[in-house]
């Protein structure tokens, strides 16, 4: 337990800091609400109304988070296997390879799909 002790110890500090400052924030902080604080931020449009049981989205919204946690997956790999490429050789280069060339699939697939046109 004692190994763990500064890290339980930073944590808590980090906590109680994000605490603190959220608490002194509502306190201290200017309090002049109007109209146009109090809507969504719609980047200067007039935000439309959404119906009642919500918005849908659409499919390419989800294409895009998909291909985007692939692609997020793929540089997680690539990350360990760059700093050990010495120790793996051969092996790990062909390894590598193999995988990449999956996820190029992958991507290749979607593409001629037409997952990556903003129409």
């Amino acid at each position: 337990m004692n190994a763990y002790a500064p890290i339980l110890v930073l944590g808590a500090l980090g906590a109680a800091f994000a605490v603190f400052s959220v608490v002194m924030a509502t306190l201290i902080g200017p309090k002049r609400y109007n109209r146009a604080k109090l809507e969504a931020y719609e980047c200067g449009i007039e935000p439309t109304p959404t119906p009642v049981g919500g918005g849908r989205f659409p499919i390419k919204y989800y294409l895009t988070a998909m291909l985007f946690i692939v692609f997020d997956i793929e540089i997680v790999f690539l990350y360990p296997w760059a700093v050990s490429f010495d120790v793996l050789g051969l092996f790990g280069l062909v390894e590598m390879l193999l995988f990449v060339l999956t996820v190029f699939v992958a991507y290749a697939y979607v593409w001629r799909r037409g997952g990556l046109e903003w129409d």
